[in-house]
């Protein structure tokens, strides 16, 4: 079974996932969800990423920058948090709701395993308050360690063998070239691994066309499954969404617009009904990754302060700093037995008559996809697929 996997260092396509019981939702689901968007949205403006895949976990930068936010005070603060979309909500709620939600994921399920980690890695030379690092490990359960970042090589090795050791070694080379005078580093990682509720049947695999672009294609390994699954056909909005459960309460829902046609569809994916449908499913075999520095997309979202010498960082040391740097990297694996990663439609299902023969539904075009946890209500990754055969 491979998995999915996401980390994320110091750290519309307006779509909200559907969960079952609303009235369990996390006080954050609705924040984390916008937030996501947003982001994504910022990514995508970036000019180098209009024609590459995009992946990231929206929610493992969203507990880095939270875990950053506690320790800020006035415009840096306020700027983090408005750009979170926590500006309505007092800080007890926030990191009260990233508590709930570390310790819904820390529990097993069945056939899956999904775990968040925190860490701060701390100049030995550099004190940060006790309340601080007291705080990070009740709300965040955040580990602390010390390097020595004048030691820049030695330092990267002992933080890439923590961020290696909580994502299954799947990423292993996550920080390179330390600045020597850094004082602390905020990590965040995010590991899942899930098995397809439905397994697709390796035996089903062919290779077949996945059109990138009007003029280009390129051969895929398509694999098939049939089975009920969640669909949706928005011809108004020439979109096709389906949603492929794992084991677990997790899933990932697809949305494929028509050839063509996924400009229109980021910029507007609405409400949508989606129903139980007998559907004969032909979805890539591929593995993709995202590597961003966060800087010039959180500076679009209104993130300004907390970059200059003018940061309000009072509540995490009493030394002055600033933010040098916040980055975030996340793999995506997809194949017949499951999804590895480390990172619509609000989704109301009703029941429909089975169809004595399957509707065929073929991913074989570009989609936004997004991996959801249903019990903590959270869009864990999230990206766009343009091209299947790129890595």
């Amino acid at each position: 079974m491979t998995g999915i996997l996401c980390r994320c260092v110091s750290a519309c396509l307006l779509l909200s996932v559907a969960w079952a019981s609303p009235q369990d939702e996390n006080v954050l689901s609705s924040q984390n969800a916008d937030f996501a968007f947003s982001l994504y949205n910022a990514l995508n403006a970036i000019p180098e990423n209009k024609d590459t895949n995009i992946f990231f976990s929206p929610l493992s930068i969203s507990m880095a920058l939270s875990m950053l936010a506690m320790g800020a005070k006035g415009d840096t603060h306020s700027q983090l948090y408005k750009a979170l979309g926590f500006s309505e909500l007092p800080p007890e709620k926030v990191n009260e709701g990233f508590e709930h939600i570390f310790h819904m994921l820390g529990h097993r399920r069945d056939n899956m395993e999904l775990n968040a980690n925190s860490a701060v890695a701390v100049d030995d030379s550099f004190k940060v308050l006790d309340k601080y690092l007291e705080d990070t490990k009740h709300f965040y359960e955040s580990e602390a360690f010390t390097v020595d970042f004048s030691k820049p090589d030695i330092a990267a090795e002992e933080i890439n063998k923590f961020i290696a050791e909580k994502t299954n070694n799947t990423i292993t080379d996550m920080v390179k070239d330390l600045n020597p005078s850094t004082l602390m580093m905020l990590i965040n990682c995010i590991y899942f691994k899930g098995e397809w509720a439905s397994r697709f049947d390796k035996e089903e695999t062919k290779k077949d066309n996945f059109l990138v672009n009007e003029n280009k294609k390129v051969k895929v390994d398509m694999m098939q499954n049939t089975g009920t699954f969640g669909f949706y056909e928005d011809k108004e909005n020439f979109t096709t969404v389906v949603r492929l459960p794992y084991k677990g309460n997790t899933s990932m829902i697809i949305v494929m617009p028509d050839e063509g046609k996924m400009n229109e569809v980021e910029n507007e994916v609405r409400r949508h009904h989606i129903s139980l449908c007998y559907l004969s499913i032909h979805l890539p075999k591929f593995s993709t990754s995202g590597s961003y520095s966060l800087l010039d997309p959180l500076k679009a979202m209104g993130v300004e302060e907390a970059f200059t010498s003018k940061a309000d960082f009072s509540g995490i040391a009493e030394a002055s700093m600033h933010v040098a740097e916040v980055k975030h990297k996340a793999i995506l694996k997809v194949d017949e037995e499951g999804t590895e990663a480390a990172g619509v439609t609000t989704v109301e299902f009703v029941r429909s008559i089975v169809p004595p023969q399957p509707k065929e539904v073929k991913i074989n075009r570009p989609f936004l996809l997004f991996i959801a946890d249903h019990i903590t209500r959270s869009v864990l990754f999230m990206g766009k697929i343009l091209d299947p055969t790129a890595d």
